[in-house]
């Protein structure tokens, strides 16, 4: 009988031991905004040092074809000096479009200088808006030279109507699997958009890319309305944050899909979406969320990659 017990017990530990946990996915937001100036390699390598499983980022294209890691589609006025350090002009920053510039002018621009009253801990340094390539070069180097586990990118195709700021969507989604199509790589990365073209075009193209659907609160369609606008089911939804209830987790869920809201900052949200279990947060304070996350359940306060 006491064997018949043991036997139970162990088989019953066996189980649970087998049963995954699920993980929350920590993707910090433009690098950690709340730190380092955003979409900027300092950002992506002191977010990789604090625990973030994912990078997310966006990307735009110069007038050379090649895709630069820019949250807007020119020169903002808020963050980036010119050159030789004068100010830009909000009214005329619409001039200054990335897609009409070579890269190698985009580059001399100046990143993280100016003060950010949105985000007032931002350090202020002198850096550049990169190409996806160096972020790619950069983390992958950290990740050797420190033996650190693989970090996951999650890249937004920032595309626009009219096309006055990027290539075809088709073309900036070639671009941009250009440089993430490499071994051992490409499984650790997952596109995202708010328009359906590009994402469209890579699942068609690229199927081994994960897809991750962009929803803004300013979207009227319900769920299945975007799903059939898109015209499959991605592996993830990413809708903002005041979108997300316990009936659209249940509905996202049912349809195979992972949630992961956009973009977090606030600890009151941190902790309702936490509590609602979804399956990663985007933030501008990765830091925030992995001290909170140790306070909570055993879920949350073990981070790790999310599988691919």
């Amino acid at each position: 009988m006491r064997r018949k017990l043991t036997l139970v017990f162990l088989l019953a530990a066996l189980s649970l031991r087998a049963q995954p946990t699920q993980r929350l996915d920590v993707e910090a937001h433009a690098g950690g905004k709340g730190s380092y100036p955003g979409n900027s390699i300092p950002a992506f390598l002191n977010a990789l040092q604090l625990g973030a499983t994912t990078l997310e980022m966006d990307c735009v294209v110069s007038r050379d074809s090649l895709v630069v890691v820019s949250h807007d589609p020119f020169m903002h006025h808020g963050s980036v000096l010119t050159p030789s350090g004068g100010e830009i002009e909000k009214e005329k920053e619409a001039g200054y479009r990335l897609f009409n510039m070579p890269y190698d002018s985009i580059r001399q621009y100046q990143l993280g200088r100016k003060f950010d009253p949105e985000f007032p801990a931002q350090k202020r340094i002198k850096t550049y808006l990169p190409l996806l390539s160096e972020v790619v070069d950069s983390v992958e180097a950290f990740i050797r030279q420190h033996r650190t586990e693989p970090v996951n990118y999650n890249v937004e195709i920032k595309s626009y109507r009219p096309a006055d700021f990027n290539p075809s969507p088709p073309v900036f989604a070639d671009l941009v699997v250009a440089v993430l199509n490499q071994p051992r790589l490409a499984r650790r990365v997952t596109i995202q958009s708010f328009d359906v073209r590009p994402l469209q075009h890579v699942r068609q193209r690229y199927p081994q890319f994960r897809i991750s659907y962009l929803i803004s609160k300013n979207n009227p369609n319900t769920l299945p309305q975007n799903l059939a606008k898109l015209g499959f089911v991605p592996e993830v939804l990413s809708p903002e944050h005041e979108l997300v209830t316990p009936e659209l987790v249940e509905e996202a869920r049912r349809l195979g899909m992972a949630i992961i809201p956009w973009t977090v900052d606030n600890e009151t949200d941190l902790r309702r979406l936490i509590d609602l279990r979804v399956d990663g947060i985007i933030t501008n304070y990765p830091d925030r969320l992995l001290q909170l996350m140790s306070t909570k359940s055993p879920r949350a306060s073990s981070v790790t990659s999310p599988k691919k």
